[in-house]
Protein backbone atom coordinates (compact mmCIF):
# COMPACT_ATOMS: atom_id res chain seq x y z
CA UNK A 1 0.00 0.00 0.00
CA UNK A 2 1.45 3.38 -1.36
CA UNK A 3 2.38 5.88 1.86
CA UNK A 4 1.57 9.10 1.01
CA UNK A 5 3.15 10.69 4.15
CA UNK A 6 6.44 8.60 3.73
CA UNK A 7 9.36 10.63 4.29
CA UNK A 8 11.98 10.30 1.77
CA UNK A 9 15.70 9.20 2.60
CA UNK A 10 17.52 11.84 4.05
CA UNK A 11 20.68 11.41 1.38
CA UNK A 12 24.15 13.16 2.66
CA UNK A 13 26.26 14.60 0.23
CA UNK A 14 29.78 16.33 0.55
CA UNK A 15 30.94 19.09 -1.39
CA UNK A 16 31.92 18.29 -5.18
CA UNK A 17 29.62 15.19 -5.18
CA UNK A 18 27.19 14.42 -8.21
CA UNK A 19 23.45 14.85 -7.03
CA UNK A 20 21.70 14.87 -10.54
CA UNK A 21 22.46 13.75 -13.54
CA UNK A 22 18.88 14.25 -15.20
CA UNK A 23 19.58 17.06 -16.53
CA UNK A 24 17.84 19.36 -13.71
CA UNK A 25 18.28 22.69 -12.73
CA UNK A 26 21.06 23.34 -9.87
CA UNK A 27 19.04 25.09 -6.81
CA UNK A 28 21.00 27.00 -4.04
CA UNK A 29 23.85 25.18 -2.57
CA UNK A 30 24.49 23.31 -6.23
CA UNK A 31 25.92 24.01 -9.23
CA UNK A 32 26.01 22.57 -12.59
CA UNK A 33 28.63 21.40 -14.80
CA UNK A 34 28.81 19.57 -17.88
CA UNK A 35 25.04 18.25 -17.93
CA UNK A 36 25.25 17.03 -13.63
CA UNK A 37 24.60 18.94 -10.37
CA UNK A 38 27.16 18.74 -7.89
CA UNK A 39 26.83 19.95 -4.43
CA UNK A 40 28.80 22.55 -3.35
CA UNK A 41 28.44 22.13 0.74
CA UNK A 42 28.21 19.40 2.99
CA UNK A 43 24.43 19.11 3.61
CA UNK A 44 21.15 17.00 2.40
CA UNK A 45 20.41 16.63 -1.30
CA UNK A 46 17.05 17.99 -2.07
CA UNK A 47 15.05 17.17 -4.72
CA UNK A 48 12.14 19.42 -5.53
CA UNK A 49 9.97 20.39 -9.21
CA UNK A 50 12.12 23.58 -9.84
CA UNK A 51 15.16 21.39 -9.30
CA UNK A 52 18.08 20.22 -7.10
CA UNK A 53 19.42 21.69 -4.41
CA UNK A 54 21.53 21.02 -0.72
CA UNK A 55 20.27 21.84 2.50
CA UNK A 56 23.36 22.92 4.46
CA UNK A 57 24.23 21.17 8.04
CA UNK A 58 25.81 24.60 9.06
CA UNK A 59 25.43 28.15 7.63
CA UNK A 60 27.73 28.31 6.06
CA UNK A 61 28.47 31.94 4.10
CA UNK A 62 28.29 31.67 0.61
CA UNK A 63 28.99 34.95 -1.54
CA UNK A 64 27.19 36.92 -3.59
CA UNK A 65 28.08 39.84 -6.19
CA UNK A 66 27.82 43.26 -4.41
CA UNK A 67 28.28 41.35 -0.82
CA UNK A 68 31.42 43.49 0.99
CA UNK A 69 33.29 41.34 2.99
CA UNK A 70 35.99 41.11 5.29
CA UNK A 71 38.90 38.52 4.31
CA UNK A 72 42.79 36.87 5.60
CA UNK A 73 45.32 36.48 3.07
CA UNK A 74 46.11 32.72 3.26
CA UNK A 75 48.11 32.03 0.17
CA UNK A 76 50.35 33.94 -1.94
CA UNK A 77 51.12 33.56 -5.91
CA UNK A 78 53.01 35.38 -8.21
CA UNK A 79 50.11 37.57 -9.48
CA UNK A 80 47.76 37.04 -6.92
CA UNK A 81 46.67 36.44 -3.25
CA UNK A 82 44.55 33.57 -2.25
CA UNK A 83 41.85 34.94 -0.06
CA UNK A 84 39.94 33.18 3.06
CA UNK A 85 36.35 35.17 2.81
CA UNK A 86 34.55 32.43 5.23
CA UNK A 87 33.71 30.70 1.96
CA UNK A 88 33.33 27.22 1.38
CA UNK A 89 35.42 28.19 -2.41
CA UNK A 90 38.65 30.29 -2.65
CA UNK A 91 38.88 33.69 -3.18
CA UNK A 92 41.87 35.09 -5.31
CA UNK A 93 42.50 38.41 -5.50
CA UNK A 94 44.39 39.83 -8.35
CA UNK A 95 47.25 42.20 -9.09
CA UNK A 96 44.78 43.92 -11.21
CA UNK A 97 42.15 44.81 -8.17
CA UNK A 98 44.29 46.38 -6.14
CA UNK A 99 44.94 49.56 -5.65
CA UNK A 100 48.92 49.28 -5.96
CA UNK A 101 50.71 49.26 -9.12
CA UNK A 102 52.05 45.02 -8.57
CA UNK A 103 54.91 43.46 -10.49
CA UNK A 104 54.95 40.18 -11.24
CA UNK A 105 56.30 38.07 -8.28
CA UNK A 106 56.35 41.49 -6.16
CA UNK A 107 53.33 40.32 -4.14
CA UNK A 108 54.55 39.12 -0.69
CA UNK A 109 55.70 43.03 -0.37
CA UNK A 110 52.27 44.51 -0.10
CA UNK A 111 49.96 42.10 1.66
CA UNK A 112 51.32 38.86 3.32
CA UNK A 113 49.45 35.78 4.90
CA UNK A 114 47.23 36.57 7.62
CA UNK A 115 46.83 39.92 6.61
CA UNK A 116 43.45 41.41 6.52
CA UNK A 117 41.39 43.13 3.79
CA UNK A 118 38.19 44.70 3.17
CA UNK A 119 37.24 43.65 -0.26
CA UNK A 120 33.53 43.81 -2.86
CA UNK A 121 32.51 40.44 -4.39
CA UNK A 122 32.53 41.22 -8.00
CA UNK A 123 31.21 37.72 -9.66
CA UNK A 124 30.44 34.64 -8.64
CA UNK A 125 29.63 31.85 -11.89
CA UNK A 126 27.92 28.77 -11.85
CA UNK A 127 31.07 27.09 -10.74
CA UNK A 128 31.24 28.88 -7.79
CA UNK A 129 34.58 30.72 -9.16
CA UNK A 130 34.85 34.07 -6.94
CA UNK A 131 36.47 37.34 -8.13
CA UNK A 132 37.07 39.67 -5.30
CA UNK A 133 38.51 43.28 -6.12
CA UNK A 134 40.01 46.08 -3.43
CA UNK A 135 39.06 48.42 -5.98
CA UNK A 136 36.03 50.47 -4.48
CA UNK A 137 35.62 53.32 -1.79
CA UNK A 138 36.98 52.43 1.51
CA UNK A 139 38.39 48.59 0.93
CA UNK A 140 42.07 48.31 1.85
CA UNK A 141 44.25 46.52 3.80
CA UNK A 142 43.51 46.97 7.73
CA UNK A 143 46.27 47.74 10.21
CA UNK A 144 44.83 47.37 13.90
CA UNK A 145 41.61 46.95 15.41
CA UNK A 146 39.47 44.36 16.56
CA UNK A 147 37.76 41.22 14.04
CA UNK A 148 35.15 39.77 15.54
CA UNK A 149 33.48 36.43 13.85
CA UNK A 150 29.81 36.03 14.41
CA UNK A 151 27.45 33.84 12.03
CA UNK A 152 26.72 35.22 9.06
CA UNK A 153 22.80 34.93 9.32
CA UNK A 154 23.59 37.50 12.34
CA UNK A 155 24.64 40.31 10.28
CA UNK A 156 21.46 42.08 9.47
CA UNK A 157 20.84 42.17 13.39
CA UNK A 158 23.84 43.50 13.79
CA UNK A 159 23.22 46.36 11.27
CA UNK A 160 19.74 46.96 12.24
CA UNK A 161 16.57 48.00 10.77
CA UNK A 162 17.91 51.25 8.34
CA UNK A 163 21.33 51.02 10.05
CA UNK A 164 19.96 51.38 13.73
CA UNK A 165 21.73 48.82 15.81
CA UNK A 166 25.16 49.67 13.78
CA UNK A 167 24.85 53.18 15.02
CA UNK A 168 24.12 52.53 17.90
CA UNK A 169 27.05 50.99 18.66
CA UNK A 170 29.01 53.62 16.69
CA UNK A 171 27.49 56.58 18.88
CA UNK A 172 28.23 54.83 22.25
CA UNK A 173 31.45 53.81 21.72
CA UNK A 174 33.19 55.97 19.24
CA UNK A 175 34.71 53.47 17.31
CA UNK A 176 34.97 52.52 13.77
CA UNK A 177 33.47 49.82 12.42
CA UNK A 178 33.42 47.80 9.38
CA UNK A 179 30.56 44.92 8.87
CA UNK A 180 31.23 42.62 6.32
CA UNK A 181 28.33 40.25 4.90
CA UNK A 182 30.21 37.07 5.66
CA UNK A 183 30.41 37.37 9.71
CA UNK A 184 33.09 39.24 10.10
CA UNK A 185 33.29 42.62 11.59
CA UNK A 186 36.22 45.02 12.19
CA UNK A 187 36.07 47.55 14.87
CA UNK A 188 38.88 50.02 15.78
CA UNK A 189 39.12 52.81 18.43
CA UNK A 190 39.84 52.66 22.18
CA UNK A 191 41.26 49.41 23.27
CA UNK A 192 38.16 49.23 26.34
CA UNK A 193 35.64 50.55 23.90
CA UNK A 194 36.40 47.86 21.21
CA UNK A 195 36.15 45.41 23.70
CA UNK A 196 33.07 46.11 24.73
CA UNK A 197 31.40 46.43 21.33
CA UNK A 198 33.02 42.89 20.69
CA UNK A 199 30.83 41.47 23.71
CA UNK A 200 27.41 44.00 22.50
CA UNK A 201 28.12 42.60 18.85
CA UNK A 202 28.46 38.56 20.82
CA UNK A 203 25.03 39.44 22.79
CA UNK A 204 23.76 40.14 19.32
CA UNK A 205 24.50 36.83 18.15
CA UNK A 206 22.92 35.22 21.18
CA UNK A 207 20.03 37.19 21.29
CA UNK A 208 18.88 38.08 17.68
CA UNK A 209 15.46 36.49 18.40
CA UNK A 210 14.81 38.47 21.49
CA UNK A 211 12.08 41.36 21.56
CA UNK A 212 13.40 44.99 21.99
CA UNK A 213 16.91 43.80 21.67
CA UNK A 214 18.28 47.35 20.75
CA UNK A 215 16.93 48.65 23.88
CA UNK A 216 19.03 45.72 25.58
CA UNK A 217 21.90 46.63 23.55
CA UNK A 218 21.24 50.16 24.21
CA UNK A 219 21.59 49.49 28.34
CA UNK A 220 24.18 47.35 27.99
CA UNK A 221 26.21 49.60 26.14
CA UNK A 222 26.09 52.60 28.86
CA UNK A 223 26.63 50.39 31.51
CA UNK A 224 29.28 49.25 30.22
CA UNK A 225 30.50 52.51 28.41
CA UNK A 226 30.94 55.60 30.26
CA UNK A 227 29.98 58.85 28.36
CA UNK A 228 32.39 60.61 26.11
CA UNK A 229 33.63 64.03 28.08
CA UNK A 230 32.70 66.83 25.41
Amino acid sequence: MERRNAKPKRELVLPGDVIDESGAKAGEYAYSREGKVYAAVMGIKNVSPIGVSVIPLWGQYMPSAGDFVIGVVNDIGPSNWMIDINAPYPAPLHVSEVPWKVEFGDTSRFLNIGNVVFLKILSVDESKKIQVTMNDSGLRKVEGGLLVEIAHSKVSRVIGKSGSMIQLLKAASGCRIFVGQNGRIWIDGEEDRAAVVADAIKMIEEKAQARDLTEKVKVYLESKLPAEEE
